[in-house]
């Protein structure tokens, strides 16, 4: 047959690209053509048109929204999350393929064979891929208005930069000493273009949430809702709600039947001048104070952890790092942390990374201090993995993980809980939200820090080959030149 599919995760990084390819090998296992369209962070180069026309099926393997997805709507499709094509790739194509036997020329409503029981897939996992997909078109305002800050502090000194106001009348210039040493002026530069990036990160959370909901009608009201939760204070928590008041306001226009011109006029002139006065004065006036207040607690709670309760957050924020590797529970801990920095502690935001460097490093060393226990894919996958744990990249442990889940993610979480425990303990900082080692530059307390990667990757690393120890695979039982699939 032939079968065309989609991947997309929040990131655009690991899942996305590691679902295409387990569903491109277990397609040519089977003996089917596949075709995959991966929706990552570099972009999506669109499967060609006659591609499509000539597929019997398609495949969306995701956790974001689906750009132009009604280029499929004639296809009998089967859904999942990415994490179920990297773990299950050949039950997902063999559904699909059921699919298209069964029913080849139904429609597209017809045809939508959910893999994830109805309780997943209704609205609750609507609501996580509205999220993940704001948190998608985020993530690079994020990462580029984080490091940019803290380069500046870097190179121009951290009180020094902030002594100048870089944007006078357009004009970029001194507020103080024009005497200055160069590095200080262009760290505040450096400092002036980060706060920019980073001050969109509210706006640009709200509008593409907005945006997953309701289409390119919800992105003006969502980015405007999310610029008043950005001036009332609101923060992070207020890009959540603006967005969603966003999406659900427009969605609602939408319902309403108007007919001829009116109807060509609604995406110009109706859903973005109703839409963003209805959420703009919802923030303002109903929502947006308490959960500014919320967020303002939220601050100061934070601000509060010291001693016990703090390397009790780490042990939290390590274990959710670990627990399904770039997932919607890892995904809660790294917004967790972009909160924090947003807040000014930048703790925290060392803990979530720490944590997440660990579990893929520490299944690389497993698999060198313990090979047999592996297959050979798996070693592979290892030499992998020390590369993308270094680049913060917790994906890197999924392979680990999706062969065996009980004895693996238990021992990533505990290996990312001590790191967790441990950074917040020796108080290491960190201003960029990404980068893993690369950034170590920007590491407040960096030798610390490091130790407590390395116990976190040697306790992973232990745990989880004292436990595969425990009970000897099918791989390892077989006998000498049999091969037996684990």
């Amino acid at each position: 047959m032939k079968i065309v599919a989609v991947t997309s995760c929040p990131t655009g990084i690991a899942h996305s690209e590691m679902a295409a390819e387990a569903l491109e090998t277990a397609a040519r296992q089977r003996g089917h053509e596949i075709h995959v369209e991966v929706q990552g962070a570099a972009g999506a180069p669109p499967l060609d048109s006659s591609l499509i026309a000539e597929a019997q099926a398609v495949i969306f393997a995701v956790d974001a929204e689906v750009r132009d997805r009604g280029r499929f709507s004639h296809l009998p499709s089967v859904e999942v999350r990415t994490r179920e094509a990297i773990d299950r790739a050949g039950e997902v194509v063999d559904r699909a393929v059921a699919a298209a036997t069964a029913a080849p020329a139904v429609t597209p409503a017809a045809a939508l064979v959910r893999a994830e029981p109805a309780a997943t897939a209704g609205r609750a996992e609507r609501i996580r891929r509205w999220l993940m997909t704001g948190v998608s078109y985020m993530i690079p305002f994020v990462v580029g208005g984080g490091i940019l800050i803290a380069f500046a502090f870097v190179i121009g000194g951290a009180v020094e930069v902030t002594e100048f106001s870089v944007i006078q009348d357009g004009q970029v210039q001194f507020a103080g000493d024009v005497d200055a040493p160069f590095w200080t002026w262009f760290g505040a530069v450096l400092l002036t273009i980060g706060g920019l990036a980073f001050s969109m990160l509210v706006p640009i959370l709200a509008g593409f949430i907005a945006y997953a909901m309701a289409d390119r009608p919800g992105i003006a009201p969502g980015l405007v809702g999310g610029l008043v939760a950005r001036e009332i204070g609101a923060g992070f928590l207020g890009g959540l709600v603006a967005g969603l008041l966003a999406g659900l306001v427009v969605q609602q226009m939408k319902k309403i039947p108007v007919k001829g011109t009116l109807q060509r006029m609604l995406p110009i002139l109706v859903y973005p001048i109703f839409g963003t006065a209805i959420v703009g004065l919802v923030m303002l006036l109903v929502v947006g104070e308490p959960v500014a207040a919320a967020s303002r607690a939220l601050t100061d709670w934070l601000e509060s952890l010291s001693g016990t309760n703090e390397i009790l957050l780490g042990i939290i924020i390590g274990g959710m790092m670990a627990f399904d590797m770039g997932g919607p529970v890892n995904k809660v801990a790294y917004a967790f942390g972009i909160l924090s920095l947003d807040s000014g502690n930048f703790q925290i935001m060392a803990a979530v990374m720490a944590a997440g460097i660990t579990p893929p490093l520490g299944m690389a060393l497993a698999s060198v201090l313990r090979p047999k226990l592996y297959t050979e894919e798996e070693r592979e996958a290892g030499e992998a993995a020390w590369v993308m744990g270094i680049s913060f990249i917790t994906e890197g442990a999924i392979p680990f993980a999706a062969a065996d889940p009980l004895r693996v993610i238990p021992s990533l979480m505990v290996g990312s809980a001590v790191t967790g425990a441990l950074s917040l303990a020796f108080n290491a900082t960190l201003q960029a939200p990404h980068g893993g080692i690369w950034v170590i530059g920007l590491i407040g307390n960096a030798l610390p820090y490091l130790v407590a990667i390395a116990i976190g990757t040697v306790v992973t690393a232990l745990m989880v080959n004292v436990l595969k120890s425990l009970r000897r695979t099918p791989a390892q039982q077989a006998p000498a030149g049999v091969t037996v699939d684990a």
